[in-house]
């Protein structure tokens, strides 16, 4: 029995480490601007995509890149490019469709109909352009089981945990210690008076996108190695649990962000265990209802108040 738990837990700390990832990239982008990016899980798509191509690139798969390499140092290669790629098309979101609308003032709903509107552009354009049939992800890293008892573990599922846990400490350095990330939260309690000192608010809002969208890429990468089966789809689902996951850990909170993907990973996983797995999704999200009900502002998010 209590190897059983054991397991279930370390499968949850896995499965929760791709909510908090993609919850970490929501809540940047909202505790900066106040938007709910919609279109950050089919970021996080395309960001699979682009580390397939990457990817197939360097094993010799096309004429560009005629020369075979070895997996690991294909993955070596894969991931900077992929967190660059995926950086830039959150980047050129942020410029081409959120940002004219920032500047003419528009009101908050047509942003988010609008960020709605951009995944679905991703992922009916990945639909045209690459067609429906799904695309199987290479295996670049040799599977290693560690097993003790009666607990399985591999190598990958410690290296979703460990980078997800490395992700958070480094984020949470840039937004307390550096100087960027001063400004980033200066945005959040008044974007009206940054200007006024001297702080160049698009040069804020495009760092933040690029940290958001690089860490989508991140997931994307790891999601696919994990369960290695593409298609344009894949980012809605996951994308909008890791949003209720953000929301519960409280938006706009990092910290609330990492916990509240662990805690719907391990919500997820543990239905899964003692119930069919049809239950899933309504067992967590009545539970994390019941947590909205009783915290609305979520586990670490404080109410704010507006002077009138």
């Amino acid at each position: 029995m209590f190897d059983t738990l054991l397991q279930n837990l370390i499968n949850a700390m896995q499965w929760g480490s791709f909510y908090s990832l993609i919850a970490l990239g929501y809540t940047l982008v909202y505790g900066v601007l106040l938007l709910i990016n919609f279109a950050h899980g089919d970021i996080v798509m395309v960001g699979s995509y682009i580390a397939f191509f990457v990817a197939t690139l360097f094993l010799g798969h096309y004429d560009l890149f005629p020369v075979a390499l070895p997996g690991p140092l294909v993955l070596a290669l894969t991931v900077p490019l992929t967190m660059i790629l995926t950086a830039l098309v959150g980047v050129t979101l942020e410029r081409i469709a959120y940002r004219p609308l920032r500047r003419k003032g528009a009101h908050r709903l047509y942003v988010v109909i609008t960020a709605l509107m951009c995944g679905l552009i991703l992922e009916n354009g990945n639909l045209a352009l690459l067609g429906a049939s799904r695309k199987k992800f290479p295996e670049l890293v040799d599977k290693v089981i560690y097993t003790a008892g009666g607990v399985s573990v591999t190598n990958l599922k410690i290296a979703v945990i460990l980078t997800a846990v490395l992700v958070f400490v480094g984020l949470h350095l840039i937004v307390t210690k550096t100087r960027m990330g001063m400004a980033m939260r200066a945005i959040s309690y008044d974007k009206f008076a940054v200007p006024l000192m001297g702080i160049p608010i698009d040069t804020v809002i495009v760092f933040t996108f690029v940290l958001g969208s690089s860490m989508a890429g991140l997931a994307g990468i790891l999601f696919a190695l994990s369960y290695p089966i593409l298609d344009p789809y894949m980012g809605l689902s996951i994308g909008w649990k890791a949003f209720i996951a953000a929301v519960v850990g409280g938006i706009g909170d990092i910290r609330g962000a990492f916990a509240g993907g662990f805690i719907l990973g391990f919500v997820e996983i543990m239905v899964v265990a003692f119930f069919p797995s049809t239950y899933r999704d309504l067992f967590a999200f009545t539970i994390l209802l019941i947590i909205l009900t009783l915290r609305p502002t979520g586990l670490f998010g404080v109410p704010k108040t507006t002077k009138v």
